[in-house]
């Protein structure tokens, strides 16, 4: 496995760490998604987040296998970078904005590029 890991391109390093925080922010919101159910079995938060935790650990799975798929859904799970940035900045949070700017580039410019492309290559 770490020599697995140490041939992995950057990119998708970069991607697993994004993909493992956004699994502990969920983790994080499952207590305020608990305490909603209580009251209502089914509601909009609740649906989101476990939809995002689905497709969060569907796209980790697909990259770790190196399935050729995971490239796609990768790159739509990097898309949650880019809401917050007008909200940063609407917020006078600059430097939050240009940190989500910043990771939004980097992970789009990896997950596109060559070394990627052929670590995912698996059908």
């Amino acid at each position: 496995m770490l020599a697995t890991l140490s041939a992995m391109p950057a990119s998708i390093r970069l991607f697993l760490v994004y993909a493992f925080v956004i699994l502990g922010a969920i983790g994080l919101s499952l207590r305020f998604v608990v305490d909603m159910a209580i009251a209502a079995p089914v509601s909009l938060p609740g649906i989101v987040v476990m939809a995002l935790l689905a497709y969060t650990i569907f796209t980790i799975t697909l990259v770790l296998q190196r399935k050729e798929a995971g490239r796609s859904l990768a790159l739509g799970l990097s898309s949650l970078t880019l809401p917050p940035i007008p909200w940063a900045i609407a917020a006078g949070q600059p430097i939050v904005a240009i940190f989500l700017g910043a990771l939004a580039l980097l992970l789009f410019r990896g997950l596109r590029g060559p070394a990627a492309k052929a670590w995912l290559s698996e059908a």
